[in-house]
């Protein structure tokens, strides 16, 4: 998966999304354990479905104080818990030499980690892998080892060379990786555990241990092996998975991100069958808030299944229990929201989401397999995924931040149609159906004029019990609209095939929003002109830091920048207008202005200062703007500090005089 170095708390609470119907389900952590939830079985699952976690924390999370508990409240090994609720399969990954290669300093200048120090995340070398790998094999459970061929996380954004490595030529390297991967699988098979199956690589879109096996580059100037290096690499990595002492009956797994990608895995996986390259299954990562719809994962799978006949699995997936926070770092997850699905940051969402991806991946041929990725990553002072970070990973763990595990870990049993649990918390999960909507998704708010009729959408997404989320077919009743006053006005609309009724609220009003796209919902700045680092001011597309709709105007760099959001609305009546704003964001920029120019045919400005003061804190900032000239230009001003962020949302101008 894909990891940053700075992580921001970058959601809002999951209860703002069910504040139009009775709640089924609580996004609480403090609620967690206590949920009672349901599973749709999954018909036709095949017997030897590959049911997995990935747990590579768990032994630095042991050692740092971590405790797990079962669904009686006794303190338990964790693959023991795993096993009872239908787990068959764990994932470890492997790192060469996980310290670091120099001092680490932050932004002050303190040291915070020595040259040769370990780097966190797990700790992953082959002695800490050989003690899971043990454990694994001691519960009954199958074993897979995920080489990333690097001494830290390898992803589509990173896949730097091992240190001990960096100065081999490329026929030396190649040499080196078969060796390596024959000899680190021999000393898994002298232990008594070997591999069941093995990824050369994680997350392959741009290769491997750059630059020797990188493919491609923005700098044309860049000297790169390109694709026919990393074909060789991998050639060879392979066959270091066959000459082992129990190379026969591993399974070989090339993996890829960006699951729903069928052009990606047409680029890398044509070349790797015209490489004559042997492997097994074809590995994807697919977490939905990164990744796209379901619908994109079935048809790149149908895809492959087709071109390539070989088995295909999920190897990386994952979604929150709950949006809250449990430590001071701030989290990666975001919302999966699109025009038509989506899932609730809750226990019941976080089991229908795996519900769903183990079902999509069974329904197409080859189809053998789904793993959780970094289950057991609950709070331990000290194991965090990198030695200089925080968690950025807790509310996405099958466990509640203490350890207790939750009721989603029984969709492992539950989509085979057994395994139903009760816990002595007051949780439960179990088989069933919950189909029926309880909430509408997003709010329905639109304002006309007095005298007109809106636009009520004729479908709405709404929120299931399941904790997923759905468009429906909706009929509004009828209201007297010629006649009706000025205010706000609900009309209450019902969904088709249920009893449930939906709600939109209708403001009747005399002003007019002028700017145009004012939420930033097309997902485009169009009329709006940014003066500044696209990088560092950006649309983002993450319904939990909205507020309202999906899409902010939204701002982090971890080095200090200037920038100016402005539209201009020419063609006005003369008179006084009101341009209003939200805001928030993590605080401590130099300069921050909702802003306004040109109105009276200068270069005069009238500003308002924004603060931040936190995440979800939102707050509106307003200014009056005597408008002389018949045109007006307003905008957001930015002077941030290094690693600032925040988020704009609904800017308004309406004429008020």
């Amino acid at each position: 998966m894909i990891r940053g170095t700075r992580l921001k708390k970058f959601a809002a609470l999951a209860t703002m999304l069910l504040s139009f119907g009775p709640a089924f389900s609580s996004g609480k952590a403090s609620e967690a354990i206590k949920q009672k939830i349901v599973v749709e079985k999954v018909d036709g699952l095949r017997e030897d479905f590959m049911k997995g976690v990935d747990i590579s924390m768990i032994d630095q999370i042991e050692k740092s104080g971590g405790k797990f508990y079962n669904v009686r409240g006794e303190e338990d090994d964790i693959f023991n818990i795993l096993k009872e609720h239908g787990v068959n399969y764990v994932r470890i990954r492997l790192w060469n030499n996980p310290t670091y290669e120099e001092n680490q300093y932050d932004k002050n200048g303190k040291l915070i980690a020595k040259k040769g120090s370990k780097r966190g995340g797990g700790d992953n070398t082959i002695e800490t892998d050989l003690r899971i790998a043990k454990r694994i094999k001691a519960a009954g459970l199958k074993f897979m080892l995920d080489f990333h061929y690097s001494d830290f996380w390898a992803d589509p954004g990173k896949q730097y060379m091992p240190q001990d490595w960096k100065n081999l030529t490329p026929a030396q390297l190649e040499d080196t990786v078969e060796k390596f991967t024959r000899e680190t699988i021999d000393r898994f098979v002298a232990a008594g555990c070997a591999p069941d199956s093995v990824q050369i690589g994680n997350e392959l879109n741009s290769g491997f241990m750059w630059p020797v096996g990188q493919t491609w580059s923005e700098n044309p100037k860049e000297k790169i092996g390109g694709m026919k290096e990393f074909m060789r690499l991998l050639d060879r990595a392979s066959k270091g998975v066959r000459s082992s002492k129990a190379g026969e009956s591993i399974k070989i797994i090339i993996h890829l991100a960006d699951g729903g990608k069928q052009d990606l895995y047409k680029y890398v996986f044509d070349e790797v069958k015209k490489s004559k390259i042997e492997y097994d299954i074809i590995g994807l990562s697919f977490y939905p808030y990164w990744h796209g719809s379901l619908a994109d994962l079935k048809a790149n799978l149908e895809m492959i299944s087709k071109r390539y006949g070989k088995e295909m699995a999920v190897v990386e997936t994952a979604y929150a229990f709950t949006e809250e926070n449990g430590d001071s770092q701030g989290n990666v997850f975001q919302i999966y929201s699109d025009d038509a699905h989506g899932y609730v940051p809750s226990v019941q969402g976080q089991a229908t989401e795996i519900r769903d991806i183990i079902a999509t991946v069974s329904s197409v041929k080859g189809g053998c397999g789904v793993f959780y990725w970094e289950a057991d990553s609950i709070l331990a002072k000290g194991a965090n995924l990198s030695a200089t970070e925080g968690n950025t990973w807790e509310n996405q763990a099958m466990f509640s931040f203490d350890g207790k595990v939750l009721p989603s870990m029984a969709v492992w049993n539950l989509v085979s149609g057994k395994g139903e649990v009760k816990n002595v918390w007051g949780g439960e999960a179990k088989n069933g159906t919950a189909s029926d909507p309880y909430a509408v998704a997003e709010k329905i708010e639109v304002t006309v004029k007095p005298g007109e009729a809106p636009k009520l959408p004729s479908k709405i997404k709404v929120i299931l019990k399941s904790d997923s989320e759905t468009l429906a077919d909706v009929k509004w009743n009828e209201v007297d609209w010629k006649n009706q006053k000025v205010g706000k006005v609900l009309v209450e609309g019902s969904v088709s095939g249920s009893d449930f009724k939906a709600v939109a609220t209708v403001e009747v009003s005399n002003k007019t929003n002028l700017i145009l796209d004012p939420s930033f919902e097309s997902g485009k700045f169009g009329k709006w002109v940014l003066n500044g680092p696209s990088s560092a001011s950006f649309l983002e597309n993450n319904k939990g830091n909205a507020h309202s709709g999906k899409f902010t105007y939204k701002y982090w760099l971890a080095n200090g920048f200037r920038s100016i959001l402005s539209q201009k609305i020419t063609a006005l009546e003369n008179g006084t207008y009101e341009l209003s704003v939200w805001a928030m964001g993590g605080g401590g920029e130099k300069n921050i202005r909702l802003f306004a120019a040109g109105y009276d045919g200068t270069e005069k400005q009238i500003t308002a200062k924004i603060t931040n003061t936190g995440w979800n804190e939102w707050k509106q900032y307003k200014i009056r703007i005597p408008v002389t000239s018949g045109a007006v230009t307003v905008g957001i001003y930015l002077d941030t500090a290094p690693d600032c962020w925040g988020n704009f949302d609904d800017i308004e101008l309406v004429k008020v005089d």
